[in-house]
Order: C-alpha cells, then sequence, then structure tokens
C-alpha cells in the first residue's frame, strides 16, 4: 500500500494552497482532513491532523490534508469566519474531481471540526452525500443557524474530557442539543492535543471510518 504523500498546490479563492495527497489505486473512499487554528499555529503538519491522516489511510482510504489561506505555502491571509471553509469548499471539489467514484469523509481537528462540518453543510445543500462526519476536540461554538453542521451523515464526536483549549461541557451541551442521531465518545485523562494518547484517537478512529 501507497504510505507517501504527494505535496501539490490546489486552486483556491485566495489562490494557491498547499496540499498532501495520498491517492491510492484501491482506495474504498477518501478523506478531507482539516487542520486547528492557524493564529495558534495550527497547520496540516499538526500531530493530531497527522494521526487522523494515517488511521485514515490504514482504513483504506485515500486522504488530502492542506493549509488554509496564509498558512505554510498557502496564499491569502486569516479569515477565522467563512474564508477556511471557502478553502475546504475548494480543496474538496479538487478531491472529488479526482475521484468522483469515492464516497467522501471529512474529518476535523479543534477549528478544523468547525470547518469540517460546515463544509460538510455546504456540499449537502448541493446534494453531494457525505460518507461521514468526524469532528475531534472541534469548536462547536462557532457553528451557528447561519452556519450549521452537515446534518444528512453519520456524525462521530471525540472529545477530551480535561480539554484546557475547548470547553468540554460546551461540547457535551452542543451534542445534547443537536436533535439528530450521532456518536459522542469521550477520552477521559486526555488534553486538547491528545498528548499520550493518540493511540486512543486512532482506536476509535479505525472501527469508525
Amino acid at each position: 500500500m501507497l504510505t507517501r504523500e504527494t505535496p501539490l498546490m490546489i486552486a483556491g479563492p485566495c489562490g494557491q494552497l498547499e496540499a498532501l495527497w495520498l491517492d491510492t489505486p484501491d482506495a474504498r473512499g477518501v478523506a478531507l482532513i482539516c487542520h486547528p487554528n492557524p493564529v495558534q499555529g495550527g497547520t496540516m503538519l499538526n500531530k493530531v491532523v497527522s494521526t487522523l491522516q494515517r488511521t485514515a489511510r490504514d482504513s483504506g482510504l485515500a486522504t488530502l490534508r492542506f493549509n488554509y489561506r496564509g498558512v505554510g505555502a498557502s496564499a491569502g491571509s486569516h479569515d477565522m469566519e467563512s474564508g477556511e471553509v471557502d478553502d475546504a469548499e475548494a480543496v474538496a471539489n479538487w478531491l472529488r474531481a479526482q475521484r468522483p467514484e469515492l464516497p467522501l469523509t471529512l474529518l476535523g481537528f479543534s477549528f478544523g471540526g468547525f470547518v469540517a462540518a460546515a463544509l460538510g453543510a455546504r456540499l449537502e445543500a448541493q446534494c453531494v452525500k457525505l460518507d461521514k462526519l468526524f469532528m475531534v476536540a472541534p469548536a462547536v461554538h462557532r457553528l451557528s443557524e447561519e452556519v450549521p453542521p452537515a446534518s444528512n451523515c453519520p456524525l462521530i464526536l471525540i472529545q477530551p474530557e480535561d480539554d484546557e483549549v475547548i470547553d468540554p461541557q460546551v461540547v457535551y451541551q452542543w451534542s445534547a442539543a443537536l436533535g439528530r442521531a450521532h456518536e459522542l465518545l469521550k477520552v477521559a485523562e486526555c488534553g486538547h492535543f491528545f498528548h499520550g494518547k493518540l493511540t486512543d484517537l486512532k482506536d476509535l478512529l479505525l472501527p469508525r471510518l
């Protein structure tokens, strides 16, 4: 199985977006992975994002991760609202064009959880069927009636119980009020960046991907 990602640039709304693409000929699906808050140093090389990518790869998915505008070699500057979702939509369109026959799974960590959820809603509005949506320690406070999450695909929330960045209670309350079937997985004795818990994260992801 191929394991080495290919660096490439993808046209985005503010210019070229830096990405890493792993295309496996016998893939059973494709995974798009969204990284955490760029203002706080988040990039596609974040260790949680890397764990999401490797786990998706090991489950038989082709994978694509990318840097938002203003991150790494990506053009533009941070928006921290709809701009990063615009970037994710452009990348998703590129990904779907490469492997149009394969189902699409979205994964996002922290701010990337918001981006993946908001992107999912946009794609569903365009009648794109999603396979699954994974939100890991997600910035759910950024979602609203104006910017809703995807609603027509299986949703899995993974939340560290000792998260020092995203208040776990906010995620639990959002989950309780969601009004749709989903899975909430709590990771005990775990902080936001899954220090010492990346294997636990992989073990939660693998059977669900």
